[in-house]
């Protein structure tokens, strides 16, 4: 997306990214979703961590079940969100089972099923891993629209550290934002770590 296209609107660019991202193979999407998962297990903000809020992906993002469940064999504690429809929050809940608790929810996206929800207070979070829709390299994002995570991220202290997951195909010369999108602190890439 170059400078020459003019002014894109949020939702165009939108489109055009995830257009971009529908268009990678299964083979793709988990070979590069495996380099990803290299680079977030090595980091020290990763390693450091012992509450980590994962985002459970849908409609081609980078795949997170696999880093869910080694995350949860290093003895990591890992909590996901269930998106709360009437005031567009995020609840947190504690995952310790994948393939046994989960069920489709909001938007057709994984979420614990009613008798596995184990509330956690962000406060205790460590470590957020946030999905987007586009990202540049100053780290701002481009969510789904809701404002689902900036709604959240606004409530976060400061010194829990926001990692975005995203492919090389979703960097962008410049997202779109305005004054209530707030920018990651790293964003990680098949092919790099974003600061």
């Amino acid at each position: 997306m170059s400078a020459e296209e003019g002014e894109v609107t949020k939702q165009q660019q939108r489109e055009r990214v995830i257009d971009y991202r529908q268009r990678l193979t299964d083979k793709e999407l988990l070979h590069k979703s495996m380099e990803i998962k290299k680079k977030l297990f090595e980091l020290d903000e990763f390693v450091e961590a012992e509450i980590i809020m994962f985002y459970v992906d849908f409609r081609n993002e980078v795949k997170t079940e696999f880093m869910i469940k080694e995350a949860l064999s290093e003895g990591k504690r890992v909590v996901i969100p269930i998106s709360q429809v009437e005031d567009r929050s995020l609840l947190l809940s504690e995952l310790k089972d994948y393939d046994q608790e989960l069920e489709v929810g909001t938007y057709d996206i994984l979420e614990p099923k009613e008798e596995y929800i184990r509330p956690v207070d962000h406060s205790e979070l460590d470590l957020v891993i946030v999905p987007g829709v586009a990202f540049d390299e100053d780290c701002n994002r481009l969510g789904y629209g809701g404002g689902y995570y900036d709604r959240f991220s606004a409530n976060l202290d400061s010194q829990v550290n926001r990692l975005a997951l995203a492919f090389e195909i979703q960097i962008v010369d410049q997202v779109v934002t305005d004054e209530h999108d707030l920018p990651v602190d790293k964003v990680l890439t098949e092919k790099r770590v974003i600061i």
